[in-house]
């Protein structure tokens, strides 16, 4: 094997070319967290036949030049593209690949670039796809843990810290409870211009709609676990290219490095392995049309096709405390604990169903109904639903967030979305949901004044009211045992 360091654009490269005389088709990945990380998955791409490069992106490490996420990935990323295939080494052939911001790196050179400089395929593992993506729920709610770590590690900075929010957390544990939001720099003790840039964005979905004229096989990867899962799927969903495939498991932004509690051995995929024989397969046009793919169903060791048929299915629910309770964002409920207080004036409403009779696959979306008020001009409404075994361990399944605008005392009828699951519980298991005001410190607290969460300085308590009667659990399930499907051969097919 060759291998070489030089800049393209003025931008350091890696290059790895495999043993023979070539021409070789070649894997494209560009990074912000050091191209040097990634030096032992070029040589797996190179020991199955291509070439593999990976670049600092602007701003970047070894990369000089002006750091902005998000922005510009398509110009950089289409003069690597173009200089790979004018490389004797190469066919011409091209694959865009990478995980989380490498694969905002990947979509934006796949669905942005000139034409000339596009790839022919792309693989996005749990994409970071924009900064309103990333910062926001589809509801406009902050993500503030995720955001304050990314740009506290990320931001502005040539380099990664990547413990420096934990670290700020350990000397200050309510770091995040200041406000306003604006001034996190200062408390981390360091310059972070663009970090109000975060919040000033907005707009969701460009390349999600993008990939609705996409031209080329996409393979999506990600995690039942990854705050990004839905974009994940939206994004399979709404491709345009000839062929979509979709690959979920019970892991985290990680990926198998990060697996969930509901994993199983089963779960374990050589993922370097089935990324090069599906672009193998994609290169030379034997992927068939469509959108396909394999979901674990966390709890058991079954994979199923992604398009595997679901039915509704709604669950008694039977309220235990909290119809009226108090969203007081001085005492938010926590997103991190599971502990449920049971004296004092409730901080939210809480619901059970009766044990499980029968062991219940889910699979498909999911999502609490409420008819509810508040006494505040806005409110956020979080959904939480947890699997308390019969033992009384408790694992959160699935959150859900929204922000309502209403003239204070007024019923509303709405649904909080809690995603799509595909997880097995087993008889005797019981469905808990908990319905709050808040859930921090995973989003911001809405500090109820009408006021913008990340600038607000004040907060107030906001008395909600809950109809039980009226209140419901909407989930999609498998009525018969799946048909199983092996990854291996489902996504490359």
């Amino acid at each position: 094997m060759t291998s070489y360091t030089t800049a393209v654009g003025g931008l350091a490269t890696d290059v790895r070319l495999p043993d023979g005389a070539g021409p070789f088709p070649a894997v494209l990945l560009r990074t912000p967290y050091d191209r040097r990380r990634h030096r032992a998955e070029l040589r797996g791409w190179t020991r199955r036949g291509f070439a593999a490069v990976a670049q600092d992106v602007r701003g970047r490490h070894a990369s000089p030049g002006e750091w902005r996420p998000y922005d510009g990935e398509a110009d950089d990323g289409a003069r690597l593209a173009r200089w790979i295939r004018g490389r004797s080494w190469s066919d011409g052939r091209l694959v865009a690949c990478g995980a989380s911001y490498a694969a905002h790196c990947a979509l934006a050179l796949a669905l942005e670039a000139p034409e000339d400089a596009r790839p022919d395929a792309v693989i996005a593992a749990v994409p970071a796809l924009g900064t309103a993506d990333t910062a926001r729920e589809p509801s406009g709610v902050e993500r503030l843990l995720t955001r304050a770590g990314w740009w506290a590690a990320h931001g502005d900075r040539p380099d990664s810290r990547d413990s420096a929010l934990a670290k700020a957390l350990a000397a200050d544990p309510e770091l995040l409870g200041h406000l306003p939001l604006l001034d996190l720099p200062r408390r981390l003790g360091r310059d972070l211009p663009s970090w109000p840039d975060v919040w000033a964005r907005r707009e969701r979905g460009r390349l999600t709609a993008l990939g609705a004229r996409a031209a080329v096989p996409l393979l999506a990867v990600g995690g039942h676990h990854d705050h990004f899962a839905e974009d994940t799927a939206e994004l399979w969903r709404r491709w345009g290219g000839p062929s979509a495939r979709l690959l979920m498991g019970p892991w985290g932004h990680g990926l198998t490095a990060a697996p969930g509690p509901d994993a199983h051995r089963a779960h374990r995929l050589d993922l370097g392995e089935l990324y090069a024989r599906w672009a193998h397969t994609a290169l030379t046009g034997g992927l068939a049309a469509g959108r396909t793919g394999a979901l674990a169903l966390g709890g058991s060791p079954l994979w199923v096709p992604a398009d595997t048929p679901g039915e509704p299915y709604a669950p008694r629910l039977r309220t235990l405390r909290g119809a009226h309770f108090t969203a007081d964002p001085g005492q938010p409920v926590r997103s991190d604990r599971l502990t449920i207080p049971t004296t004092g004036v409730p901080d939210r409403c809480v619901l059970v169903t009766p044990p499980l009779p029968r062991p219940l696959d889910l699979l498909g979306p999911a999502e609490a109904r409420l008819s509810a008020s508040a006494d505040t001009p806005s409110a956020d409404w979080a959904a939480r639903l947890v699997a308390v075994t019969p033992d009384g361990h408790a694992e959160r399944l699935a959150v859900g967030i929204v922000r309502r605008r209403e003239p204070p005392g007024r019923t509303a009828e709405f649904g909080v979305p809690l995603g799509r699951l595909a997880r097995r519980l087993h008889a005797g298991t019981r469905l808990r949901l908990e319905i709050a005001g808040h859930h921090f410190p995973a989003h911001a607290r809405n500090p109820h004044t009408g006021e913008d969460p990340v600038t607000a300085t004040r907060l107030t308590a906001s008395t909600r009211r809950l109809d039980p009667a009226r209140t419901a659990l909407r989930l999609t399930t498998l009525r018969t045992r799946p048909a199983p499907t092996d990854p291996a051969e489902e996504i490359p097919r």
